[in-house]
């Protein structure tokens, strides 16, 4: 391939890895994240189409990132079912919530720096 169908195809998968985080961020903001699957399917779809750029580490970031949060807020769930546990839900909700938007922020960050996820 010449370089400009390569150049335009890395853009092409940073714009959309760049519209995901947003997508992802706000429905975290206005859902707390229940509309997040969303932007799960795409990442799934469109991750291979990233295939060896730093772009598919942060396809596998943000998946990453849904399915954590899922097992906490399920985990804030399971503990707001009993009287005790209420409020060590909300310090889980509350928790998993800040993670997110740390792992969001942080995956904004590098993919602007051009830097692959871990």
């Amino acid at each position: 391939m010449n370089q400009l169908v390569l150049d335009s195809r890395l853009q092409s998968a940073k714009s959309l890895a760049w519209w995901l985080y947003i997508a992802h961020g706000a429905s975290l903001l206005f859902s707390l994240g229940m509309f997040s699957f969303i932007p799960l399917i795409i990442n799934y779809v469109k991750r291979d189409d990233a295939a060896d750029t730093f772009v598919y580490s942060h396809h596998g970031w943000q998946i990453r990132s849904f399915w954590w949060y899922l097992v906490w807020m399920t985990l804030g769930c399971i503990l707001f079912l009993t009287v005790v546990g209420i409020p060590a839900a909300f310090l889980v909700w509350a928790l998993a919530w800040l993670w997110k938007l740390y792992r969001l922020i942080k995956g904004i960050v590098d993919l602007n720096d051009n830097k692959p996820m871990p």
